[in-house]
């Protein structure tokens, strides 16, 4: 059971990929300059109504819809970032499935960002969060991990994923995986290459060592 979650999570991960964005395109969203993207899926990975955190805040998923490329227009790769559609040809020439069109919106700042520098915790907090790394500890496939996930961020940091990895026996995905969750709980960054562990990271650290 444990490994069909894995490969589940590692499925979603990989397809999250296909969604990620340049900078620039990110930077032309928040403008208002760009509004669409188009993406071949298989499945689509975002959802009418939904979000997308990136590294440049949080986006509105206003509408997820299919198109054949040949209803795509001019206007539509405009407001895409592109020149004309056989600009964008290529880019969705390359896989199988469906085209999707997205219709996208700058939502403000990612609150994970806010999450970070967040170092008051009390202790109903504090207990909380003790709990739910308990609850991730207790996997049988990677045992007590998270402290050691957390004391490695913060003694290698701008250290390669695949290093960090390779240092507790597991696959890059397998590991990158893990520290997501982390990170969804303002624990760490990501940097190019590695993580650190923020702020907010350094004191729950603290504080669940504190005289061990």
């Amino acid at each position: 059971m444990e490994r069909v979650k894995f490969e589940n999570i590692v499925n979603f991960v990989n397809e999250i990929k296909d969604m990620l964005l340049k900078n620039e395109i990110l930077e032309k969203i928040m403008a208002g300059k760009v509004s669409l993207v188009f993406r071949r899926w298989k499945r689509p990975t975002v959802k009418t109504g939904g979000t997308l955190k990136t590294r440049k805040g949080v986006l509105a998923i206003k509408k997820v819809e299919t198109i054949p490329f040949s209803k795509i227009t001019d206007v539509d790769a405009k407001k895409a970032g592109f020149a004309d559609v056989k600009q964008l040809k290529p880019m969705l020439s390359d896989r199988d499935g469906e085209i999707y069109k997205v219709t996208v919106k700058y939502a403000g700042e990612d609150p994970r960002v806010a999450l970070r520098k967040s170092t008051r915790i009390s202790g109903s907090e504090l207990e909380e969060i003790r709990k739910k790394l308990e609850r991730w500890d207790h996997s049988k496939v990677f045992g007590k991990w998270t402290i050691t996930y957390l004391k490695m961020i913060r003694d290698q940091p701008n250290t390669h994923a695949q290093i960090l990895a390779d240092s507790v026996g597991l696959e890059k995905n397998r590991f990158k995986a893990n520290v997501r969750k982390l990170k969804e709980l303002g624990f760490t960054e990501s940097l190019r290459p590695g993580y650190k562990l923020s702020p907010r990271g350094e004191k729950v650290l603290g504080l669940l060592t504190a005289n061990k």
